[in-house]
């Protein structure tokens, strides 16, 4: 009898110890699900309020702004000569630095993953060098090279060609932003890719011409789209490399941005907001574009 019941105390002793851990472990199961679930809610709310401030605040002003001092009165003052020459200023160095920057950029893709060659590293970074450098010391460095008193000025003047406070320098600013997008989307898919299909095509007795527009191209499409999209957002939106190459010369080498910033020196704010709305709708479509080619990549 006595054994007996020592016997059913140590059971419960037992059961009881194994509750204590089972409420333990509950507990402590809780608590992470409770840390983690702060955890999320703490970076999603930081994540929100970031944008709101960052992101939304600013455009949520300029709509304030634009709303308060009449948008017909703001969007009427773009039909004056000064800002329809600004937007077909920005419209035309857009078009050349997409159509540009597509066929090198896609051609430079090429070189760096499928080919090897002295300095390969080299120019790879290089490709990676407007992400580094801020347009206003890119304008400043090919001032040094093509203005006046530069490198080239000499022989620029006396071959009667105009870079600086021309066309060609605003050109020359934009494709030099502009330059790494399309190289690093379509690099890095072709790297994702490998060669199996090109060397299949290849063994079949495709020339390299064949190849690329019935391999290449189909299977690098979407990549191409989306750095086409980046670049027309990085070329529309360009400032310190025009302004210094072109000097914001009104009906000559005025951009959609720079007419901005003189239109604010001018106070002229209904043209500035309305400028910067057109373009802030401008972005926003091309970042649903942009979604969309994301989306259609992962399919």
């Amino acid at each position: 009898m006595v054994e007996a019941t020592q016997h059913t105390a140590v059971e419960d002793d037992h059961l009881a110890q194994a509750l204590a851990r089972y409420t333990t472990s509950q507990r402590a199961s809780r608590q992470r699900v409770w840390r983690a679930r702060l955890g999320r809610q703490v970076l999603t709310g930081t994540a929100a309020v970031y944008l709101l401030v960052v992101l939304l605040a600013p455009l949520a002003a300029i709509a304030y702004e634009l709303v308060s001092m009449g948008i017909g009165q703001a969007l009427g003052s773009l039909l004056q000569p000064e800002a329809l020459s600004a937007l077909r200023m920005s419209l035309v160095l857009t078009s050349l630095s997409v159509v540009i920057n597509t066929v090198v950029g896609t051609s430079l893709a090429l070189a760096i993953v499928r080919h090897r060659f002295p300095l390969r590293g080299v120019v790879n970074a290089l490709a990676d060098l407007p992400l580094a450098v801020s347009p206003v010391m890119v304008g400043l460095a090919f001032l040094l090279l093509f203005g006046r008193d530069g490198w080239f000025g000499t022989i620029l003047e006396q071959l009667d060609i105009k870079v600086v406070f021309a066309f060609g320098g605003l050109l020359l600013g934009t494709l030099f932003v502009a330059l790494p997008y399309t190289v690093r989307e379509v690099a890095y898919v072709l790297d994702e890719l490998g060669t199996s299909e090109e060397e299949a095509a290849a063994t079949l007795g495709a020339s390299p011409g064949q190849i690329f527009w019935r391999v290449t191209l189909p299977n690098i499409r979407f990549a191409l789209g989306y750095g086409v999209l980046m670049t027309l957002a990085r070329s529309m939106g360009e400032f310190g490399a025009v302004l210094v190459l072109g000097g914001s010369i009104s009906g000559q080498t005025q951009t959609a941005t720079t007419f901005i910033h003189d239109a604010i020196d001018e106070r002229a704010t209904g043209s500035a907001y309305g400028m910067a709305v057109l373009l802030a709708l401008f972005s926003i479509g091309l970042l649903l574009a942009l979604e969309w080619a994301k989306r259609r990549r992962t399919l």
